[in-house]
């Protein structure tokens, strides 16, 4: 009966339905035993008959509920499953299950999760070794043969990736663990989309593979990713593709976010028939764009639709000045012409009307432009001078053009990034050449050493510089003679740069070469804060460590423990799980490292030719319910209502004074089969001595541990993890304590009298505690236990205008509700600054921050004890210094999270003082005892 959605594990145990009609015999052949009343004047016949009488048969609606009981018994043994899946053959040596976790599969990764738990529970049927590959890990992760129960583990601890799928690398591993597994099926578990080297790493796997195959993609392909972004004239445009398949009409919408997550613009992408990629533009004032920090589609839980923003992503405003004359009647002639079509494109220009430069260089600083050209401008006013040395000074990139009157001005060191010689040098003049010169290749230290030198350029005249020792450190362009063509020099915060020609196509055809506009595109790029993240001034590339990091949902998250410092190049660096995409570098200066590159298309993955019978699986969760459970339930139901039938049926509620009758035959036999077709569940009802939770307490308090707050956030947790588990290390190197290994608590359920210290990272994005968990955190503190509050925000910006950071504030709305005593800094005479190292103060990953602690009663005494600590520990501490961060320690050691400043010696300290603060729960004011004071004093050198 194909109709009904139910099928029997155990078919064969159906049969025992045939013995109904037995069970129905026996129950009518012995049924209850009736109510009986004895008349007082014939007590004396009952003594001298015992025969004992029995009723011709049972009710008919006990003898019904007895088949029910006996008949939900037999279908439970025959394992009944309602909504049945259809199950996959996964016969042969092993399993392999090759799955793809990158960012395409963040969107419905439990779907494939389910899928993949499906396939696992049928190679279990048949006790089929597992094989289990991921194809968004690192390229050692242990892929088996597993069990069953181990490979389930690794599925549901695995998570998707925000970085794209190696095949190649994940398909040759497969392949090599499946030469031993002769005949083995492969279950290819697939996000649709191809992947370069896709055609390659297919054959590697099904090479002479002749076991089944399983393939699973799928059914339509919706995800979106943005592809570009630029900040242009008319307003911040993006681009949006997504896969062929869809190609249905839709719109969607993007939304732009500042630093702290705000939105702050809106975009609307259209796609439309068959179309794959769109385009839009958020209309907004250019001061309004250089605050985006990011921009997302809306709706799109997946890396791939995230794209982050650094200074290359804001737009600049350039000023322009030039004493021409023939800016207004001659406009090809005109100094400006060509630098102004060449910056338009990426900058926005501001220029004056007044010709007196006294007036307008004040006037285009008080605009605060990010650079400022000065198109063959000889000698300055003092007093623009003067304002213009201080702007350079602060900050400000200064580009100057030749021509004649810089030739003919007295030589300006503090303005020009080399000494000029007087003059000029013409084709056919004094130290002239014989033809015209050709432009050399960029040198590797200057930021035009990407480009590619321009064949068709020739310089016919231009301004030479003084030799000097320095000279070739401080040209960024020369000619084929060697005689500089660019030169350019920091001063302080700022840059100077030289053009040794004019900027019209007098002296040279370079101002009318697309060369020139690159050359001009990378200094706005220097003058965003003199340089990016990954450039300085010089053109040497930097090491960036990861700052934000993109998760597989799209959000920004911190640095996870695989993360690594990200080696910027020329060219676009890969997204790896060691770079995953994100921001690079500091606050100072970052560098968006985005998933998805500007020509990136979107392709669906097309099925390879297989040799091997191919099953095409569906990707769904399992909708079937065992009906086992359900089953057994009812029957011991029944029994109660038939064993309460029978009392009452025995008069047992009638009088209470008699004792209870016996229970009859044909009910002892009903129980008796019941109990014996339950017999298989018996091991699993087995009663337990033990509480619930008693092995748990006992193996909790058999060894110190540190503990440390479940905030629900992964990154935060993982480095609170990671943090104790450092500073677990560094005791037993260091003390004698061999602590545990660090354990999270959820302070709403479970028990937190086990630790003597609770670590809690202050996170504003996670939920309020609940009352209750306040106060059982509440309880903890009065009983002795000490919570380690961190809020981790030294370097918060909100401090700037006074107010609290958000995980202050979260921090306050905490405290609010526990009976928190007055606090101080920890003073120099406490016992903290010297239970086991001598500290004068408590830095973490940040340095600054002071470490408050219960305020001592008597601070006045201080003749009778050398502390001004009380008997008792503080039962609460507070830092923003970031412990955990510099605690934090990966699996081989090393430290995960740079320290700022980066310090070697602050993260030695960060240790110590956790020593000292552990030391200190254990032993309270134990080192504030008179025996101490002479080892102390000596230490200290007094």
């Amino acid at each position: 009966m194909s109709w009904l959605p139910l099928s029997f594990g155990l078919p064969a145990v159906l049969w025992g339905l045939l013995a109904l009609p037995v069970i129905w015999w026996l129950l009518r052949l012995t049924p209850p035993r009736p109510q009986t009343e004895l008349f007082p004047p014939l007590r004396i016949l009952q003594k001298v008959l015992k025969r004992e009488e029995t009723p011709h048969q049972s009710p008919w609606w006990l003898t019904l509920l007895r088949l029910v009981m006996a008949a939900l018994v037999i279908m439970a043994l025959a394992e009944p499953v309602f909504n049945p899946r259809e199950r996959v053959e996964t016969g042969g040596s092993a399993l392999a299950l090759v799955i793809d976790n990158g960012w395409s599969s963040a969107a419905d990764w439990d779907r494939r999760v389910a899928t993949a738990e499906r396939l696992i529970a049928d190679a279990a049927r048949t006790s089929t070794p597992v094989l289990l590959a991921f194809t968004a890990e690192k390229p050692n992760a242990e892929i088996g043969p597993f069990d069953a129960e181990a490979a389930r583990d690794r599925l549901r601890a695995a998570e998707p990736r925000p970085i794209p799928t190696d095949r190649t690398a994940v398909y040759a591993r497969v392949a090599d663990a499946l030469r031993s597994q002769p005949g083995a099926a492969v279950a290819v578990l697939a996000d649709g989309l191809a992947a370069p080297g896709d055609d390659g790493a297919f054959a590697t796997l099904f090479a002479n593979h002749t076991g089944p195959v399983i393939w699973a993609v799928p059914e339509r392909l919706s995800a979106l990713g943005l592809t570009a972004t630029e900040n242009a004239v008319e307003g911040f445009t993006l681009t949006a593709i997504r896969p062929p398949g869809d190609a249905a009409p839709r719109q969607v919408t993007a939304g732009a976010f500042d630093d702290r997550g705000r939105r702050i613009a809106d975009a609307t992408l259209a796609f439309g028939l068959g179309e794959t990629a769109a385009a839009g533009t958020m209309r907004v004032p250019f001061e309004l764009r250089n605050d985006f920090a990011s921009v997302a589609i809306d709706g799109e839980q997946q890396a791939a639709a995230v794209r982050v923003l650094d200074e290359n992503a804001k737009r600049r405003r350039v000023g322009l000045i030039s004493q021409s004359e023939a800016d207004q009647a001659q406009p090809l002639l005109s100094p400006l012409y060509y630098i102004r079509n060449a910056l338009q494109p990426f900058a926005d220009l501001i220029e004056t009307s007044n010709p007196d430069l006294a007036v307008a260089i004040p006037q285009l600083i008080e605009q605060n432009p990010a650079m400022i050209v000065l198109a063959d401008v000889g000698t300055l006013p003092e007093t623009a001078h003067a304002r213009l040395v201080d702007w350079v000074r602060n900050g400000g990139t200064l580009v100057r053009f030749a021509g004649s009157k810089l030739a003919a001005a007295e030589p300006d060191t503090d303005l020009l990034p080399v000494r000029l010689r007087t003059g000029e040098r013409a084709l056919g003049g004094t130290l002239s050449w014989t033809e015209p010169q050709r432009v050399a290749e960029f040198p590797a230290n200057g930021p035009f050493s990407d480009l590619s030198p321009p064949n068709e350029v020739t310089v016919m005249r231009q301004i030479l510089a003084e030799p000097t020792p320095d000279i070739v450190e401080r040209t960024w362009a020369s000619l084929a003679d060697g005689t500089p063509l660019v030169t350019g020099d920091r001063r302080e915060d700022g840059t100077i740069v030289l053009f040794h020609i004019t900027p019209q196509a007098t002296w040279s055809n370079l101002p009318i070469s697309g060369t020139f506009v690159e050359m001009l595109r990378r200094l706005v790029q220097l003058s965003r804060n003199q340089g990016t993240a990954a450039a300085n001034a010089e053109g040497r590339i930097a090491t960036l460590a990861p700052y934000r990091m993109i998760a597989a949902n799209g959000a920004l998250v911190p640095p996870t423990p695989d993360a690594r410092p990200l080696a910027v190049r020329t060219d676009r660096a890969p997204v790896t799980i060691e770079n995953p995409p994100g921001l690079y570098g500091t606050e100072e200066g970052l560098y968006a490292h985005n998933l998805l590159a500007a020509d990136t298309r979107f392709e669906p993955l097309a099925r390879p030719e297989i040799p091997a019978p191919v099953t095409e699986l569906r990707y769904a969760f399992d909708e079937s319910r065992d009906l086992k459970g359900p089953l057994v339930a009812a029957a011991l139901a029944l029994m109660v209502l038939d064993t309460l039938a029978v009392l009452w049926m025995s008069g047992a509620f009638a009088r209470r004074t008699r004792r209870p009758a016996t229970p009859p035959a044909g009910t002892a036999a009903v129980v008796l089969l019941a109990l014996g077709l339950l017999a298989p569940f018996a091991d699993r009802a087995a009663a337990q001595d033990a509480k619930p939770g008693d092995a748990e307490a006992v193996e909790a308090i058999s060894v110190t541990r540190l503990a440390y707050v479940i905030t629900g956030d992964n990154g935060i947790d993982a480095i609170s993890r990671a943090g104790l588990s450092g500073l677990t290390r560094f005791l037993v190197d260091k003390t004698a304590l061999e602590p545990g290994q660090p354990q999270g608590v959820d302070i709403s359920r479970d028990e937190l009298a086990f630790y003597p210290l609770i670590y809690w990272p202050i996170d504003p994005a996670a939920p309020m505690p609940s009352q209750d968990a306040i106060a059982r955190v509440d309880a903890y503190m009065q009983q002795g236990g000490t919570v380690l509050f961190d809020t981790r925000d030294q370097y918060a910006t909100s401090f700037a205008d006074g107010a609290a950071s958000p995980s202050t504030q979260r921090l306050r709305d905490i405290l609010a509700d526990l009976n928190v005593p007055p606090l101080e800094p920890v003073p120099a005479d406490h016992v903290l600054t010297k239970a086991f190292y001598i500290l004068p103060d408590f830095p973490g990953r940040y340095n600054g921050s002071p470490l408050w602690v219960e305020a001592s009663l008597d601070a006045s005494n201080a003749d009778n004890r050398p502390v001004r600590t009380g008997d008792g520990v503080t039962p609460i501490i507070i830092t923003a210094n970031d412990l955990a961060g510099a605690w934090a320690v990966d699996e081989n050691g090393d430290a995960m999270l740079p320290t700022v400043p980066n310090d070697p010696m602050q993260r030695a300290y960060a240790l110590r003082a956790g020593v000292n603060i552990v030391m200190y729960m254990l032993t309270g004011n134990y080192k504030s005892d008179q025996v101490h004071v002479p080892a102390l004093l000596e230490r200290l050198g007094q």
